[in-house]
């Protein structure tokens, strides 16, 4: 199975049972070794009352865009520690893309970042995320 086969079976196996990000309207757009993106519109729930995007929404965009990354090599990994920076407000409509890429992983323990853009390319938010490897796997690869 190459690095990429196996982030794609893993990246399945774990949405199968990812209600929350399926709820919130995110898609995955790609995935590979250390690497997810993930998709989502900004939707009239998704706003809070300033009329823009809610901060924990585009929070939970790229927290799952790190899930994904993270558990990539069919290794179940969660959060340790997460931090994020917004740059500029989700608006109603906007297209919102998750891009995580692995920094260093090291043992048990990894660094991720994500950015987060709208459709246009404008950086919305920047989010660092420290996964930490626990027992198991998403799928048998025996």
């Amino acid at each position: 199975m190459t690095p990429k086969e196996r982030a794609e079976k893993a990246a399945a196996a774990m949405w199968a049972g990812d209600n929350a990000s399926k709820w919130a309207g995110m898609a995955i757009t790609l995935v590979d070794e250390g690497t997810a993106t993930l998709e989502m519109t900004v939707e009239p729930h998704h706003c809070n009352g300033h009329g823009i995007c809610h901060g924990g929404v585009t929070f939970m965009l790229a927290d799952s865009a790190f899930a994904f990354a993270c558990n990539s090599r069919n290794q179940s990994t969660v959060a340790q520690h997460n931090v994020i920076s917004f740059v500029a407000p989700g608006q109603l409509g906007d297209r919102l893309i998750a891009t995580a890429s692995e920094l260093s992983l090291t043992g048990r323990s990894g660094i991720y970042d994500v950015t987060v853009t709208n459709q246009d390319g404008r950086k919305i938010a920047e989010f660092r995320g420290f996964s930490r490897a626990i027992n198991g796997t998403l799928f048998d690869e025996n």
